[in-house]
């Protein structure tokens, strides 16, 4: 239960996706210009996360991995099948934002609209294959590691998006020179709340 709770908070503020390796940025800095589409979109990836990462950890535990398809036969002890884990990983992450466009667009038309082209590039967002190639990079020892680690990174990319859509709606009554107006104030943001999450390495967990 302690490894689960420290693989939850460190996904969230230690290796946030945005953050740490800013992962997702395309959608991050386009539909961060208001709270409402922020958390629209912040919450369709926590929910993509959720449901691919688990989902290619057994998919790489049990077909993938060296010796993976003993449960089949031990006559297939020596195959690896490892070389495929990209494409796999692509197949389960482009069914699931499919399934999640289709649910968004039938039960809310209005986000749908609102997120536009947005909702179906969560397929090729960054942090939702960053998610799964970590999650096989870390070896996790069990699903429920790899499941907490999914929830973490969406969740930690939730609160990055929404805080800067925060900020970038108070912007709208500052002054900014107009240079910076837009993009250039917004990247000035994120590193600076970038420097402000590497506190959070230093906590012991």
């Amino acid at each position: 239960m302690e490894n689960i709770l420290s693989i939850f908070v460190k996904s969230i503020f230690v290796d946030n996706m945005i953050f740490a390796y800013f992962f997702g940025m395309c959608s991050f800095l386009a539909v961060s210009k208001s709270v409402k589409t922020a958390m629209g979109l912040g919450i369709a990836v926590v929910f993509v996360l959720l449901i691919t990462v688990p989902v290619n950890y057994l998919i790489n535990e049990y077909l993938l991995l060296p010796g993976a398809l003993t449960w089949i036969s031990p006559d297939f002890a020596n195959v690896d099948l490892g070389f495929l884990s990209l494409i796999v990983f692509i197949a389960v992450i482009a069914w699931i934002v499919q399934v999640v466009e289709m649910a968004v667009e039938k039960f809310t038309p209005t986000l749908y609209n609102q997120l536009g082209i947005f909702l179906p590039l969560i397929a090729v967002n960054c942090a939702v294959m960053g998610a799964s190639l970590f999650m096989k990079e870390r070896e996790y020892a069990t699903l429920a590691e790899a499941t907490t680690f999914g929830f973490g990174s969406g969740i930690g990319w939730l609160l990055a998006i929404i805080s800067i859509a925060a900020i970038r709606e108070k912007m709208k009554y500052s002054h900014v020179p107009k240079a910076l107006r837009g993009l250039g104030i917004t990247f000035i943001l994120t590193g600076l709340m970038a420097i402000a999450f590497m506190s959070f390495s230093g906590i012991k967990l």
